[in-house]
């Protein structure tokens, strides 16, 4: 019998929600997992701070955004203006495609570095730790 509870505390803790034992990076900055766009070495960065305020920096422009980030999980980013940038049309079609990727996210959870945030497009971002 008691080797079947052991395996029962043990599976338990492996899907333990992510969320519930590591808590939001509040302040750190985040990297998107994504694949370096040709030409240039920039990638989006994403930084929530305690009161919700929000950097955004994308592939060619950067966005401030205010964010509610739930401890069960919940997460909402309204995004404000973009800061004018000379960017390609391509550029700025994948910058807004990001910033409307953020504005639908609902959930969140962190495993590590890895920070995933999902609604319609599930992105995932990587905690800087240098």
């Amino acid at each position: 019998m008691k080797p079947i509870l052991t395996a029962l505390f043990f599976f338990a803790l492996a899907i333990w929600p992510a969320s519930a034992s590591e808590p939001f990076p509040f302040g750190s900055e985040m990297m998107l997992e994504a694949a370096p766009m040709h030409g240039t070495k920039r990638m989006p960065m994403l930084e929530i701070e305690d009161d919700g305020a929000t950097s955004i920096d994308l592939w060619c422009t950067s966005v401030q955004a205010q964010a509610t980030v739930g401890a069960d999980g919940t997460i909402t980013i309204v995004p404000g203006a973009t800061q004018p940038a000379q960017c390609t049309p391509e550029r700025e079609t994948v910058d807004q495609d990001l910033i409307t990727a953020l504005s639908q996210a609902t959930g969140w959870r962190r495993n590590g570095d890895l920070v995933e945030l999902s609604g319609a497009t599930t992105l995932r971002f990587r905690l800087m730790t240098n």
